[in-house]
């Protein structure tokens, strides 16, 4: 319980910003005033909050505002892409201290590991912080995963990953603590840190990688699911005269909404010749990027393909939201800002017409108030949280 009173305590300090005082916190948490004052001394001893100036509010003793000392502490949030490798240094606040990104190397898991765990030393050492200080290491991975065993089992876009136990051999590459987490789970976190919302905001993220999936946040927390696999939706169909999946489906996300499909699309429009292999990724990437380039840019061609990919992502997004009944839809993703502009002006109205609770409230559509990184800023906001924020089931006892 103490334990719990502390990350309530010291939860409420980070999400007030500016600080507050004793009596605040008391206010906000529902402690007592003594509880507030035993934590905040323990706090204050650790480094972990600071004394930072006095207020007058009226008649009595001034009150002293309490900051968290961002700097205390550290985690370093890692994410793995078949395309991209991004690795971020969080302080405790959850801003982004330093960034990296890396090119995933086409190799064997255990070299991608090692370039892995190189980047992260490079990246400690680089910052000139204390290795003591740093809290762990979240990796954001694709699904599906082993969440018990800390083990990656075969997604289908990084070949090669059979059952690799990644947060053991990274750790032990590492020498720091390490907690694995799926890539769009990952995200929500990282947006719920950021964007400090109401305790009871809910919504839909629907992540954009080189894989298209979804996590749900529903009273101001992840929802990870069972197993930890929560929003594995590529073999949903949004079109059912699309091209073929290999699950045997047609239309499925997989083969319409992804980056490499939206492509392929371009191409049979004849927006580019079919002129690459399609298992190179940095074609790929290349190649969307011209696309998204040239919409902007007013060629209509382009804008076509963007838009109709846009009218698919709008029926996974009433699906989703339909099913799921939260209050907004956040878009986020490595892909995310090349697409923002043409899904924001398709999306919304799509989404309004095709919304089942239409009659009783809009369904408010943003993108991500993190950035390209979100994945990579939650892994490591993983971290932050297993340190900062209180949990019910940190109160449930073994019998």
């Amino acid at each position: 319980m103490g334990d719990f009173n502390q990350s309530v305590v010291l939860e409420a300090i980070r999400q007030s910003g500016e600080g507050s005082s004793r009596i605040e916190l008391a206010a906000a948490t529902g402690l007592s005033a003594q509880t507030v004052t035993n934590i905040t001394r323990r706090l204050l001893d650790e480094g972990l909050i600071r004394e930072a100036g006095r207020t007058i509010n009226g008649p009595g003793k001034p009150r002293v505002t309490l900051r968290l000392v961002a700097d205390s502490r550290f985690s370093v949030g890692v994410h793995l892409d078949p395309a991209l490798m991004t690795f971020v240094l969080l302080d405790l606040s959850g801003a982004v201290v330093r960034r990296v990104g890396v090119r995933t190397p086409a190799m064997e898991p255990p070299r991608i590991v090692q370039a892995m765990a190189a980047t992260v030393d490079a990246l400690i050492t680089v910052s000139g912080i204390d290795r003591a200080s740093i809290a762990g290491v979240g990796v954001a991975a694709p699904g599906p995963l082993d969440a018990e065993k800390g083990t990656v089992i075969d997604p289908p876009k990084l070949l090669g990953w059979n059952r690799v136990p990644l947060r053991s051999v990274l750790a032990e590459a590492i020498g720091l603590p390490v907690v694995l987490e799926k890539d769009t789970t990952a995200a929500a976190v990282g947006e719920l840190w950021t964007r400090r919302a109401s305790a009871d905001d809910s919504f839909v993220f629907v992540y954009l990688g080189t894989g298209i999936g979804a996590a749900l946040a529903r009273d101001g927390e992840a929802v990870p699911g069972s197993t930890r696999n929560i929003g594995e939706i590529g073999h949903l169909i949004v079109d059912p005269d699309g091209p073929p999946c290999t699950c045997g489906s047609r239309g499925c996300v997989e083969v319409v909404c992804t980056p490499q499909a939206i492509v392929a699309q371009a191409e049979r429009a004849g927006v580019f010749r079919d002129d690459r292999e399609l298992s190179d990724v940095e074609a790929v990437d290349a190649r969307f990027t011209e696309l998204c380039q040239r919409a902007a840019d007013g060629d209509e061609l382009a804008d076509g393909v963007l838009t109709r990919a846009a009218a698919h992502m709008a029926v996974l997004t009433a699906g989703l939201t339909n099913m799921l009944d939260v209050d907004r839809v956040v878009f986020g993703g490595p892909f995310w800002s090349r697409l923002a502009e043409v899904y924001l002006r398709e999306i919304p109205d799509r989404l309004e017409r095709a919304s089942a609770t239409r009659a009783v409230r809009s369904l408010p559509v943003d993108g991500t108030v993190v950035g390209d990184d979100v994945a990579a800023v939650g892994a490591g906001c993983v971290v932050l949280d297993s340190v900062l924020s209180p949990r019910a089931s940190a109160l449930l006892l073994d019998h």
